[in-house]
């Protein structure tokens, strides 16, 4: 019943004062001691949040030295404060999270920056220096750029010099028409069949060919002629020192010779002209060099400088001659390099083998390349295993201007890469992951943000525009290329097409469970799968296609888009009546009498009744009548009957349209 705690009358209670607060801590200790030792600042000595008794402590004084409202008290001092810079070092680019990483920082403070400057971005959003440039300014930081710079291993720092330099054999590419004899010539030449062992008779590899002659050594590389192929062709441009351009004569100049000779400009390459076919009774080679002038290649006989040989390659006519002018033209040209430094060269083709891994075959430019050489092209480094000749032999090393197929790559590279030896195997592995690093970033870098406006234009479009996914697998690199890039010209607006994947070797059960994924349809181009495969494809619902020509395939993919769309509906026009006279029939409504003025009126068709030019009714015929006889047509000069179905309105002077529907495959 006494006062309550805090009452009138109690310490503290109302209308008493507070006791005095003691001056100790839990501890013990008085304030002023627990004060001592407490973190200072030496503002003179720019000595920032160190203990006095601590002299090499690196942690700062955050929090600390703050007035109420969280503002910091800045020190009386007259001299100027001087921080020292601090640097990060970024590549080509760097991640949000490395940077926050490098700088201390917690990545949203990154991000915020990035939002002030009006750039959207992630933890995992790369930037590039010039970005990562202004953010690290902002905090204090100098950006240094340190980066692996494979130019100073890969990139010649001297020129050759002139005796160092030694004749090497020419590389001669052809190219022309497809079905134009370019294989044969080639078979001819080297004694060999390829043609015969070539699916529909056609190239569809790019073939690089060592061939001994009594001139000397020549290589030749051997493009395919079908218009997929254009990268290849360009490609055999690229690394070639000559072309030859063969043109039927019983057929003279068609739209891939043109290609072929617009490659061999842009690539500054000399062009020769071997017209075959010249067996055949209907050769014309005078209609050949006439269309070959018209587009610049003026022959040699005719006051140009194109050299010009008429060969066949089934009766081996001219083939000695075309030889000596081939090696005639390479001494023109004088054609060096130096054996003896490091292998560079470029793919011609890869390819994945079940029992030998990726291979390549890779056309040596300058230097020798070696067994057991280590190795870099593309993302990939390697170290060579193995070295096969054209023809199939094992060889130990492989000087300029010779293919040889090597055996040894982490993975199949892109043709037209460049291949070059390193010293070590460090380096390789080195250059290849920084280049691979790089693509990573630029793809990274790269990616399109979605927008509201983007994202509802792409709904919109989807709505409209069918897509037909695909998954490719080719025999060799450059058949995947070609493939890809003809397919890809297949897409209209109204189909898309889309390959979801596309590589070399066989089909996986991975390519399987991806093209169930995604809705697939597989190609395999000369690739074959395995009993447990078609098992797989089967129970996964998975269609297989399989083809050996490009242009079968490129034909089936067409038919098989337009299978996608949807039949169109058109209206075919039948004839016309005018009502003339109108019965009214118990039962059965108005019946229109009408003189059929042209075409027919049929009993199952479609009508329209218009008046003065204008529709009034679409329907159907419920009754047509010839006299008193049902009739299943009405031809034109005849009078006949018409009943329309839930419709009385007929007047005298309307006219009854007959039309019918019928539906027809879409085209793209």
């Amino acid at each position: 019943g006494g006062p309550r705690p805090g009452g009138p009358g109690r310490p503290g209670g109302f209308g008493q004062p507070a006791p005095a607060q003691p001056t100790e801590g839990r501890d013990g200790q008085s304030k002023k001691k627990r004060l001592k030792g407490r973190r200072t600042v030496d503002f003179q000595q720019g000595d920032f949040g160190r203990r006095q008794d601590d002299d090499d402590s690196p942690r700062l004084n955050r929090g600390k030295g703050r007035r109420k409202g969280g503002k910091p008290v800045m020190p009386q001092t007259t001299q100027p404060l001087k921080a020292a810079k601090r640097k990060i070092r970024v590549t080509e680019a760097i991640r949000v999270a490395d940077m926050a990483h490098q700088m201390g920082l917690k990545a949203n403070e990154i991000i915020k920056v990035l939002f002030g400057l009006g750039v959207m971005a992630t933890i995992n959003q790369s930037l590039d220096i010039d970005t990562a440039t202004l953010v690290a300014a902002e905090f204090g930081y100098e950006v240094e750029k340190a980066g692996f710079s494979e130019d100073d291993y890969l990139v010649p720092k001297d020129a050759d010099a002139p005796e160092t330099l030694k004749p090497r054999p020419p590389v001669v590419t052809i190219m022309g028409h497809v079905d134009h004899g370019k294989t044969s010539l080639l078979d001819a030449i080297r004694k060999s069949n390829v043609t015969s062992g070539e699916a529909g008779g056609i190239t569809q590899h790019i073939g690089a060919y060592h061939v001994k002659s009594k001139r000397g050594d020549i290589v030749f590389l051997d493009t395919p002629g079908h218009e997929a192929f254009t990268a290849m062709r360009a490609r055999g441009a690229q690394v070639t020192d000559l072309v030859i351009l063969v043109v039927a004569a019983d057929d003279g100049v068609m739209e891939q010779t043109r290609e072929a000779i617009n490659h061999s400009r842009a690539a500054n390459v000399p062009i020769m002209v071997a017209v075959n076919k010249m067996d055949k009774p209907g050769a014309d080679p005078d209609r050949v060099l006439r269309e070959l002038s018209e587009l610049g290649l003026q022959p040699e006989d005719w006051g140009g400088e194109t050299i010009v040989a008429k060969v066949s390659a089934k009766t081996r006519e001219g083939l000695d001659e075309l030889l000596e002018m081939v090696a005639l033209q390479s001494e023109i040209m004088e054609l060096k390099a130096n054996p003896d430094k490091a292998a560079r060269g470029h793919i011609v083709e890869a390819k994945l083998d079940k029992g030998r891994g990726p291979i390549a075959t890779v056309l040596i430019q300058e230097g020798t390349l070696k067994q057991g050489d280590n190795f870099v092209c593309g993302p990939f480094s390697g170290r060579v295993r193995a070295l096969t000749s054209d023809q199939g032999k094992k060889v130990k090393e492989a000087g300029p201007s010779l293919p040889v197929e090597v055996q040894g790559f982490e993975g199949v590279p892109e043709a037209g890469e460049e291949f070059f030896v390193v010293a070590d195997e460090k380096l390789a592995r080195r250059i290849a992951d920084s280049r691979a690093a790089k693509q990573r970033e630029r793809d990274l870098a790269s990616e399109s943000r979605v927008t509201l406006e983007t994202f509802l234009s792409q709904r919109a479009s989807d709505q409209e525009t069918l897509t037909l996914n695909l998954v490719v697998k080719a025999d060799v690199q450059g058949s995947l290329e070609a493939i890809t890039e003809a397919l890809n010209k297949q897409s209209t607006d109204k189909v898309r097409l889309n390959v979801v994947h596309g590589g070399t070797g066989a089909i996986t059960e991975s390519d399987i469970l991806l093209a169930s994924a995604s809705k697939a349809i597989i190609i395999g181009f000369n690739v074959r799968p395995t009993s447990k495969i078609k098992d797989v494809a089967e129970h996964e619902n998975v269609d297989i296609r399989f083809y050996d020509i490009i242009y079968k395939l490129i034909d089936d993919i067409k038919s098989a888009m337009a299978g996608l769309l949807a039949p169109v509906q058109r209206e075919v026009y039948l004839g016309q009546a005018e009502v003339r006279d109108t019965f009214s029939v118990p039962k059965v409504g108005v019946i229109a009498g009408s003189y059929v003025a042209d075409g027919k009126i049929a009993r199952n068709a479609g009508v329209r009744l218009l008046r003065d030019g204008v529709v009034v009714y679409t329907g159907k015929i419920s009754s047509l009548k010839r006299f008193k006889d049902d009739a299943k047509e009405v031809v034109k000069g005849n009078e006949c009957g018409v009943g329309l179905e839930n419709f009385n309105d007929v007047k005298i002077g309307d006219i009854i349209e007959a039309f019918e529907t019928v539906e027809e495959a879409a085209t793209l």
